[in-house]
């Protein structure tokens, strides 16, 4: 890997709340803060895509994600998403060619003391570098085919189907 593309799309791990009625916004991407903390020792890029959340997404939102991936000459991509559609959009990402892309995001806001985003976050940085061509989620620890997972919501955890 020569350079890890990270895009970014919104989602709970960029929110921020202001107050105690969970009013929030999507922030800054937390990613290139975390990165840095963690003194990673290879090169990135992060490119802003969307600040929305997952729920609020559009095919067209979907086919911006797939035609930044398409158009660049790189071949490792992170995604940093929101967890309820994620599957969504890795299914909409289809066919990649010879490109490794790693999807994670958080079920708590990165800047939350307790939150999973640092945790996912390196899982995903290990899988990009590890895993074949194709479209993967990272999540709870584990790396998924995102035709063989989905949200169990009431759990808030990341499962295999059926």
């Amino acid at each position: 890997m020569n350079k890890l593309n990270i895009l970014t799309t919104g989602g709970t791990i960029d929110k921020i709340y202001y107050d105690d009625k969970s009013d929030y916004q999507i922030g800054e991407p937390e990613i290139g803060r975390i990165l840095k903390a963690m003194n990673v020792a290879f090169d990135w890029e992060i490119r802003a895509l969307l600040r929305k959340d997952s729920l609020d997404m559009s095919d067209q939102d979907r086919a911006l994600i797939r035609q930044a991936i398409l158009t660049s000459n790189d071949s490792h991509f992170l995604i940093t998403h929101g967890t309820d559609t994620m599957v969504e959009t890795a299914a909409a990402l289809g066919d990649v060619g010879d490109r490794v892309i790693v999807m994670t995001g958080a079920l708590n806001p990165a800047r939350f003391i307790d939150s999973d985003a640092v945790f996912n976050i390196g899982c995903a940085v290990g899988a990009v570098q590890a895993l074949p061509a194709g479209v993967w989620i990272a999540m709870n620890g584990r790396i998924w085919d995102p035709k063989t997972v989905r949200k169990n919501r009431s759990a808030n955890r990341f499962e295999a189907v059926g």
